[in-house]
Parts: C-alpha cells; sequence; structure tokens
C-alpha cells in the first residue's frame, strides 16, 4: 500500500492541470468571443438571459408541483403547490411576454443594486476607522449610482441591461480562464 501525502497529492494534481492548459485558454477565448456577440446584440443577450431564466423556473415548478402531490399528507401541501404554481406561471411568463419578464428583472435588479449600494455605504462608514475601508463605501456609492441609473431609464434600461451583464459577465469570465491557461502553460514550459 502506497502512501500518497497530501503535498504529492496535490503536485500530481497541479501537472495533470497544467496540462489542461489548452482547453482554458480555448474555453477562454470562446467566452470572450460570446461576450462580444452579446455586447454587439444586448437586446437578443437580454431575451436569452430572460428566456434562459423562464426556462429554469419552469422546471423549479413543475418540480414543486411534482413535490406537492408526493407529500399529500403533509401540512404544507398548499404551500408547494401555490410555490409551484407562482414559479411556473412566472417561467411561463418569460416565455410568453419576454419584454415583460425582463422589465420586472430590470426593476427587480436595479432595486437590489439601490440597496445593496446602500448597505456597502452604510457599512464603509461604520468601518472608516480601519484601513482602506474607504473601497466598502466608494464601491457602494457605484453600486448606489449603477442602480439609481437603471432606475432612472426604466423601462428602456430593460431592452439592454441584462444582455449587458451577461456580456460583462461572459468577457470577465473569458479573460480569467484565458489568463489562467496562459499562466498554466508558462509554468509547463
Amino acid at each position: 500500500m502506497t502512501l500518497v501525502t497530501p503535498l504529492a497529492d496535490l503536485a500530481l494534481a497541479s501537472e495533470n492541470l497544467r496540462a489542461k492548459w489548452p482547453w482554458f485558454a480555448v474555453l477562454g477565448g470562446g467566452l470572450i468571443a460570446l461576450g462580444l456577440v452579446a455586447v454587439l446584440n444586448l437586446f437578443a443577450a437580454t431575451v436569452a438571459s430572460v428566456l434562459f431564466i423562464g426556462a429554469l423556473m419552469l422546471i423549479a415548478g413543475i418540480g414543486q408541483l411534482i413535490h406537492a402531490f408526493q407529500v399529500k399528507g403533509w401540512s404544507s401541501v398548499a404551500f408547494w403547490l401555490l410555490s409551484g404554481i407562482l414559479y411556473a406561471v412566472a417561467g411561463l411568463t418569460a416565455f410568453f411576454n419576454p419584454l415583460l419578464a425582463s422589465a420586472l428583472l430590470t426593476l427587480l435588479l436595479a432595486g437590489t443594486l439601490v440597496v445593496a449600494g446602500g448597505l456597502r455605504i452604510w457599512v464603509g462608514l461604520k468601518a472608516r476607522s480601519h484601513r482602506r475601508a474607504g473601497w466598502i463605501a466608494a464601491s457602494g456609492v457605484l453600486t448606489l449610482l449603477t442602480g439609481i441609473v437603471v432606475f432612472a431609464s426604466w423601462p428602456v434600461s430593460s431592452l439592454w441591461v441584462l444582455g449587458l451583464m451577461l456580456a460583462i459577465d461572459l468577457t470577465f469570465q473569458g479573460w480569467s480562464l484565458l489568463a489562467f491557461g496562459l499562466a498554466l502553460r508558462g509554468r509547463a514550459a
């Protein structure tokens, strides 16, 4: 029986990971390309995001409805039924009226940004005696301003905001995977 130490196991995993560097780089490049496509087609990216969210909600709703019929003797059947119906209706709304769903999701996002920004500002001000706590407040100001801009331009912003968020996420994820893959290649050489 051979004992493998955690450090030896980590070194082996690291070697296996280095050998896969092209996969990280290709995936990163692909995600950057998809992010560029999304940023050039913000409306289509928004609709795609809404349809994806709608599909997830519909699947969750169906799952909860099935679950409700599996727990018939339980006193919370009504909760599962209502929850499943609401999820399914929200998912179907996203499919049949993606613009309405986009408007509602954008409004929810704007509200979340305003609240999160306000909370970060509050935390940053409460922690102002600590070094660099101003960065927390500064990030709160940016988040709050982003939420205000989305609110101020709503409902028009609902045509592009979700697509822009998708494009930004794809691009940042792509760059991070590409950089990681290239760093692995540099270590392999």
